[in-house]
């Protein structure tokens, strides 16, 4: 049963921007804490901002101010969208989602995955 589902990645220049989505099922996408997460080859999966139910935001220091999640609560989407992005945006981007009400920061505590799309910024 797949309940997170990324698209949106691309590859775009330094300076661009782009949009993710996450369509998630009803469930997961009103009660539970939601996320992004990305990881490089050889590094650890990262944070990079989380949403909890009650609209409550945490952004990656590396992304503040240049990132924004949110939902459409119309369409069950988790979006992320990137501005200013740079070569060190590029990642493989994942959603994620896990069952508190305090959102961990840490890929370890989620226990929904989406299958991830890749980001590449060429500079």
């Amino acid at each position: 049963q797949v309940q997170l589902v990324e698209s949106g990645g691309a590859s775009v220049q330094a300076g661009g921007s782009l949009t993710l989505s996450c369509v998630a099922s009803e469930s997961l996408f009103i009660n539970y804490c939601l996320a992004w997460f990305r990881q490089i080859p050889g590094s650890e999966r990262e944070m990079v901002a989380v949403l909890d139910r009650a609209g409550r935001l945490n952004y990656a220091s590396s992304v503040k101010g240049r990132f924004d999640i949110s939902k459409d609560y119309s369409k069950n989407t988790l979006s992320l969208q990137m501005n200013a992005l740079k070569p060190e945006d590029t990642a493989m981007y994942y959603c994620a989602a896990v069952g508190f009400n305090t959102c961990p920061l840490y890929s370890s505590d989620y226990t929904y995955w989406g299958q991830g799309t890749q980001v590449t910024v060429s500079s």
